[in-house]
């Protein structure tokens, strides 16, 4: 696939950006390009084989604290940093002005089919601006700094920098998800500053120039923003005792750290720490699920090429009915994915003026990032599959593909914490599911009302029974994402999507299509043949 284009190549990424401004699809043709050149094929494959290195250490004893990336690693930050994945949706006086969710949004997908591991840091400096909005004083100090298009990876402190990146600190070995058990301290240190003592079981992306860490004050659970390195150049405190072994991410480096007397400034009111960081949750999620679709994406392209130019029996393998129904199946799932993905980011540039897309925001992020996510990893493994072999070993694309799925279920919520959090929504605010199944009915038209009904149903289901929240969960995101496809007018592939993902019938592997629905133009039409 090295000198296709990932974008024009794209025909259902092409329609969603179609009303975008011409200056952005141009952008969005120059990053397919590069996506699938040979160059950046292999800055993807040395930064996931040439590892992050901790050094503790420095040749006279002295602690130093350094993780080294290959430079392939920094090139492709390089590159996305001056696409301004980490910060184009905070700018002002860009050609992207009510547009900024999405079509960074088309960026970030169209980045991930190449590499994942990298956009970890730029997803927590653009989530964590979010939450930096909560103490405008430092939000001012630290915007400047941080929204330039320039990376700048050396060890100096924030000040002397042309440009930074923000991570985070938010989970402890005995606490995982519930933070509210988190035991890294804090004492008021004054004139604003905080003294921060603990150990983080993860923290991502070490080499950050400042990160957001929860900690408790005594006021309670608080956050705190607490750089690397201090004014003068020194340590901050911060003494990493090992990077993470982990199955995928591998470019990007995650660490424990120990806190020593840390310096930090909090950031949002007293005990409020979990409030402070509700938005910058929310927008990691968004990121986890567009980078899900794009590994996808990229995925079932690599599987689909293969099975065209493969002669398998005197003829190409996508000839054969089996292998063209399995790849067709496939492809609704991508295509769901994509536009879900990409619906949920239009809710977030409309939120501000419009109730509905409010709602959707609210109700459907967890959602989104449930399903796209969580399908991720079984698409992959059946993309290899169709590969055989040459899909395990690896030298090609899908073995890296396939481990890095699963960080995106897990990471900034796991299955059950997203279900969970659609039935928070729904206790605290039931009116907004109602705008949601409202544009739900509408977009799938006569048909929508048994699918809203149903919905409705295992609401009342959830209300009273917690175990069935998965159920709602994934019952609302397969309704959205064939309501979106009948939406973008993709009917085809709506039909066959609504079909199959709504019509009831129980589904364990893909292959499933029958006859009434024409799989050679489903996988065509979204995943055209190359000239």
């Amino acid at each position: 696939m090295i000198g296709l284009n990932a974008y024009l190549g794209d025909p259902l990424l092409m329609q969603i950006t179609k009303r975008f401004p011409q200056g952005i699809r141009t952008e969005l043709e120059q990053s397919g390009r590069f996506v699938l050149s040979g160059d950046a094929q292999d800055l993807a494959r040395l930064a996931n084989t040439e590892t992050p290195k901790l050094r503790t250490h420095d040749r006279q004893g002295r602690r130093i604290d350094v993780v080294d990336y290959h430079p392939a690693y920094h090139a492709l930050m390089r590159r996305s940093v001056g696409q301004g994945l980490h910060s184009s949706i905070w700018e002002d006086g860009k050609p992207e002005a009510g547009l900024r969710h999405q079509s960074r949004a088309a960026r970030f997908y169209l980045a991930a089919q190449l590499e994942c591991g990298h956009l970890c840091p730029l997803t927590m400096t653009s989530a964590s601006l979010a939450a930096l909005m909560a103490a405008p004083n430092l939000y001012r100090e630290w915007s400047p700094l941080i929204l330039p298009r320039k990376y700048d990876s050396s060890n100096r402190s924030p000040a002397k920098k042309t440009g930074l990146t923000l991570g985070m600190g938010m989970t402890e070995k005995q606490g995982g998800t519930d933070v509210h058990t988190n035991t890294t301290r804090a004492e008021p240190a004054g004139s604003g500053f905080y003294r921060i003592t603990g150990h983080k079981w993860f923290m991502s992306a070490p080499m950050s120039d400042a990160f957001l860490v929860l900690a408790q004050a005594r006021e309670g659970l608080s956050c705190f923003l607490v750089p690397r390195i201090l004014p003068d150049g020194s340590s901050n405190g911060f003494r990493f005792q090992r990077l993470k072994d982990k199955l995928g991410n591998r470019s990007n480096a995650s660490s424990e750290v120990e806190f020593d007397n840390a310096l930090g400034q909090m950031v949002g009111n007293p005990g409020d720490g979990v409030k402070t960081i509700i938005d910058m949750v929310t927008l990691t999620r968004l990121d986890c699920a567009i980078a899900s679709s794009g590994l996808m994406r990229a995925g079932l392209a690599e599987a689909v090429h293969h099975a065209r130019h493969r002669i398998a029996f005197e003829s190409p393998l996508i000839d054969k009915p089996l292998m063209l129904r399995v790849l067709a199946d496939m492809s609704l799932d991508v295509a769901g994915a994509t536009a879900l993905a990409l619906r949920l980011a239009r809710a977030f540039d409309n939120a501000a003026k419009d109730r509905g897309e409010a709602a959707f925001a609210r109700v459907m992020t967890p959602v989104v990032k449930y399903w796209v996510a969580k399908i991720a990893p079984a698409m992959l493994y059946e993309a290899m599959e169709c590969l055989g072999g040459n899909g395990y070993i690896e030298e090609g694309n899908l073995a890296r593909f396939y481990r890095e799925a699963p960080v995106n279920a897990i990471w900034e919520g796991s299955g059950n914490v997203m279900a969970l959090d659609v039935l928070r929504v729904l206790k605290r605010g039931p009116q907004l599911f109602d705008d949601v199944l409202n544009w739900i009915g509408a977009q799938l038209g006569r048909g929508g009302q048994g699918t809203v009904e149903v919905l409705r149903a295992a609401m009342r289901v959830a209300e009273n029974d917690e175990g069935a929240a998965r159920i709602l969960t994934e019952q609302l995101a397969l309704a959205a994402a064939g309501a979106e496809l009948r939406h973008l007018q993709s009917e085809d592939i709506a039909d066959a999507f609504i079909e199959t993902r709504l019509g009831g019938q129980w589904r364990t592997t893909y292959g499933m299509l029958d006859a009434r629905h024409n799989a050679k133009n489903i996988v065509n039409s979204l995943y055209p043949p190359a000239n």
